[in-house]
C-alpha cells in the first residue's frame, strides 16, 4: 500500500470514530498504577481504547475493548487502564465501529501516573482546578428572554491549564422542565451538555471529578423527596468515573487524594429536607433537618480523622459557613451544622478548608472560632450560569475577605513549599484568564493550638 492510501485509510478511520463518538474522551482519576478514560458512543457502537507507553514503538500498544447496546438510551463508557507503571506518562487513543485496527498513529490525550512520594520524598508542588454552575443553552427548552448561559469560551481558557485535576463543584448540567420529570430526560440532559463541542479539549486536558448540586441533581432546590433520585445518582455515576459513590447504594459522596491534599466530596441532596422545614423547635436546633444526613456525616468524621494530609477540603454543594446568606447552607440546619463543628474543635482536625459553588457569585468566607484557628468556605461561581451583584444583607457581609460579582470565573489552587511549611495560593480567573483576585494561606495558619 503506497502513502497516499496509507492517508485515506487514516482520514478515513479517523472520520469514521469521530461520527460515533458523542462526547470524550474525558480523562478520570488518575493513581500510581491507573487510570480512568471516559468516553460517550451511539449506542450499540463497538469502542475500544488504545494505550501506550509515550515514546514507545507503536507497535507496543495496548488494547480494551467494549460493546454497548442498541437497547441503551445513552451509551457512555469508562475504561479501567490498570498495571501501569508509576511516574510515567502514557499516550491514548479511542477507536469506534472499526473492523480493522491499525497501530496508533496519533494520541487523542494523554496523562501520567501518580509519583510514589510518601516516606521517600517532599511532597509535590501541584496545582488543581474548581468550579461550579455550568448551563449550556438549548433555546428550544429555555425560559424567554436573555439566554442564561454565557460565554462558553471559558471552558477554552481552563483546557490551557497545566493542572492535576478539574473538581466540578455541583450544577454541572441544568435539568429543566422538560428534563427532570422522567428517567430519559435526566439522561438527555446529561449527555446533551457534555457533548458542547467548546467542551471537549478540556475533558481530555485533565483528570475530572465531580460531585452535584440540585440543578445536575433534579429540580431547583430538590432534596431527598425527588422521586427520581435513583435513577438520577445512576446518570451521575455513568456521567463521572470517580472511584467510588457513596456507601449501600445511597449518595453520591466521595474522596480523592493528590500530593498532601484530600478533598471531600459532599453530597448535599441526597438526605437534604426541603428548605422550608423550620431550623429549630422550641428554640433548639431541628434534629429532623438535615443536608448531609446520619450515614454520610459518620463517614465524614471518620474519614477526616483518618486523614493525614496537610490541607483538608471539605466540599459541599452549598455553602456551609456564611452567616449572612438568605439561601440555603449548612448552617440552616443548625443540629448537623453544629455537630461538625463541635466534631471539628474537639478532634482538633488541622488544615481544613470548605469548598462550594450554586451561588452564582464568587467570595472566600471567614469564620472565627474561639481557641482554634479560623474557618474558610471558598466559593466558586459561576462558570457559566448567570451572574448577579452582591445585595441585600450580603451586600457589604462582614465575613466577606474576598469577594468577585458579576462576572464568570473559575479557581486554581496551587501548593508548594518544603514539609511543615506548605502554602495554598487560590487564584481566580475570568473567561480569557484575566486574574480578578488571589488569597494565600500556610498550613501553620490553619493548625489547632496544642
Amino acid at each position: 500500500m503506497n502513502r497516499y492510501c496509507l492517508i485515506l485509510c487514516f482520514l478515513f478511520l479517523s472520520f469514521s470514530t469521530f461520527a460515533q463518538l458523542v462526547s470524550g474522551p474525558m480523562l478520570g482519576p488518575v493513581e500510581l498504577r491507573t487510570a480512568k478514560v471516559w468516553v460517550e458512543v451511539k449506542p450499540g457502537s463497538n469502542v475500544l481504547l488504545q494505550y501506550w507507553k509515550k515514546g514507545s514503538a507503536p507497535q507496543s500498544y495496548q488494547i480494551i475493548e467494549k460493546k454497548t447496546s442498541k437497547e441503551d438510551w445513552f451509551s457512555p463508557v469508562v475504561f479501567d487502564i490498570v498495571g501501569l507503571e508509576m511516574n510515567t506518562t502514557y499516550e491514548y487513543r479511542v477507536v469506534v465501529n472499526q473492523k480493522q485496527v491499525t497501530p496508533p498513529q496519533k494520541a487523542d490525550g494523554s496523562f501520567t501516573t501518580k509519583d510514589l512520594w510518601q516516606w521517600r520524598k517532599p511532597a509535590p508542588d501541584f496545582s488543581f482546578l474548581t468550579g461550579s454552575c455550568a448551563y449550556f443553552n438549548e433555546p428550544v427548552f429555555d425560559r424567554p428572554g436573555k439566554p442564561y448561559g454565557g460565554d462558553s469560551s471559558i471552558f477554552e481558557t481552563m483546557a490551557k491549564e497545566k493542572t492535576a485535576f478539574m473538581l466540578w463543584l455541583g450544577d454541572n448540567w441544568y435539568t429543566r422542565e422538560v428534563d427532570y420529570g422522567d428517567k430519559w430526560g435526566l439522561w438527555y440532559r446529561a449527555s446533551h451538555d457534555r457533548s458542547s463541542p467548546v467542551l471537549q479539549s478540556f475533558l481530555k486536558s485533565t483528570s475530572h471529578i465531580g460531585m452535584w448540586d440540585d440543578h445536575d441533581y433534579g429540580p431547583n432546590d430538590i432534596g431527598s423527596s425527588y422521586i427520581l433520585k435513583d435513577e438520577s445518582r445512576k446518570v451521575f455515576m455513568n456521567y463521572f468515573p470517580n472511584t467510588s459513590f457513596g456507601m449501600n447504594g445511597q449518595g453520591i459522596y466521595s474522596m480523592y487524594s493528590y500530593g498532601d491534599v484530600d478533598v471531600f466530596m459532599l453530597d448535599d441532596r441526597w438526605w437534604r429536607s426541603t428548605d422550608a422545614f423550620k431550623d429549630s423547635v422550641n428554640g433548639a436546633p431541628n434534629s429532623e433537618k438535615t443536608m448531609l444526613g446520619k450515614e454520610q456525616l459518620h463517614w465524614l468524621k471518620n474519614a477526616l480523622l483518618h486523614s493525614r494530609a496537610t490541607f483538608k477540603f471539605i466540599a459541599n454543594g452549598s455553602q456551609v459557613l456564611n452567616p449572612v446568606s438568605p439561601y440555603d447552607k449548612l448552617l440552616s440546619c443548625p443540629a448537623e451544622y453544629n455537630e461538625l463543628m463541635d466534631f471539628l474543635k474537639e478532634y482538633k482536625i488541622n488544615g481544613v478548608v470548605f469548598l462550594s459553588g450554586d451561588r452564582h457569585h464568587t467570595e472566600i468566607i471567614k469564620v472565627n472560632r474561639d481557641g482554634t484557628y479560623p474557618l474558610y468556605d471558598i466559593t466558586s461561581s459561576p462558570l457559566t450560569s448567570g451572574t448577579h451583584k452582591f445585595s441585600g444583607p450580603e451586600a457589604n457581609n462582614p465575613y466577606r475577605i474576598l469577594g468577585i460579582d458579576e462576572k464568570q470565573n473559575y479557581t486554581r489552587f496551587s501548593f508548594s513549599g518544603e514539609r511543615n511549611k506548605r502554602k495554598m495560593l487560590v487564584e481566580f480567573f475570568g473567561i480569557k484568564g484575566e486574574k480578578l483576585g488571589e488569597w494565600t494561606v500556610t498550613e501553620n495558619e490553619l493548625k489547632s493550638p496544642r
